[in-house]
């Protein structure tokens, strides 16, 4: 995300836990970096904010260093982390009593999308809070849809997430399967990719499914896990059946117990190889 707003000319200001790594995009894409989460939301009328889960998040907004204490009134937070919608409601009110305002704008798409600038927001919160921070999320999609109110661009991504995850075991068992029949791998894929199966997944993770051992971690296994135990609370909460979805969880389950967990989610085919 900074690499792309750097190159469309955005001053912008980057906090982030792991600080060697805040300096190193710094150094290579001229933004700016500061010691505390407080003093990037102080510095720009619209803060991103994107984190791996719900305690990071919760972290990451209170105390005296967090993302509350640096709002000034009018900035607008865009929050991008997949995360349960209730924690996006919950932290609703400490940012509105600063007089900024929260959306919850996860987004769908890959690395390379980022890059591209052709994600798609999911965009929960009022209408007109969206438009002041529409400039900065332009540069980063190719379309922003507003789902609803707070929590519902959450509600949005998780549901996302389950089709993804969903189509994650189906492409990993059907490849294994064309394999242990004869196939060879890149002719197999070759026919997911041109087939009615051919998604946008489908075609931005064929390297990761074609090359395993040679796979970037796009997206972990450990954070598939996290998204379905997300998914399915909400499940539980509203009633809604999603059998496949428990399926998924419990393959995904197998594989980070067997070590798979830091590795890319197309790591399920490596997974399913060896049973």
């Amino acid at each position: 995300m900074v690499r792309r707003l750097r190159g469309a000319g955005t001053e912008v200001v980057i906090y982030n836990r792991t600080r060697d790594r805040a300096d190193a995009l710094a150094a290579s894409t001229g933004a700016t970096v500061v010691s505390t989460a407080r003093e990037a939301a102080a510095a720009a009328p619209v803060v991103l904010v994107s984190l791996a889960d719900d305690a990071a998040l919760e972290a990451a907004y209170a105390g005296p260093d967090g993302i509350v204490a640096g709002l000034a009134a009018g900035t607008v937070v865009a929050d991008t982390s997949t995360v349960d919608p209730r924690t996006v409601l919950q932290l609703g009110p400490d940012v509105t009593a600063r007089g900024a305002s929260l959306l919850d704008t996860p987004v769908s798409g890959s690395i390379q999308l980022v890059e591209s600038g052709e994600l798609t927001v999911l965009a929960g919160g009022p209408a007109d809070d969206l438009d002041r921070a529409r400039a900065v999320l332009e540069i980063l999609s190719k379309r922003i849809i507003h789902v609803g109110p707070l929590g519902a661009g959450a509600t949005m991504k998780l549901a996302v997430n389950a089709i993804i995850h969903g189509l994650n075991q189906a492409l990993s068992e059907s490849l294994v399967l064309a394999e242990r029949a004869g196939v060879e791998r890149a002719a197999a894929y070759e026919v997911f990719a041109s087939s009615a199966v051919a998604a946008p997944f489908v075609l931005y993770k064929r390297a990761a499914f074609e090359h395993p051992d040679s796979a970037p971690v796009a997206f972990s296994l450990d954070l598939v896990a996290k998204d379905l135990d997300l998914i399915l609370g909400l499940a539980a909460r509203t009633g809604a059946p999603m059998p496949q979805a428990e399926v998924n969880r419990r393959t995904v389950a197998e594989a980070v117990e067997a070590g798979y967990g830091p590795a890319d989610l197309s790591a399920l085919a490596r997974r399913l190889r060896e049973r």
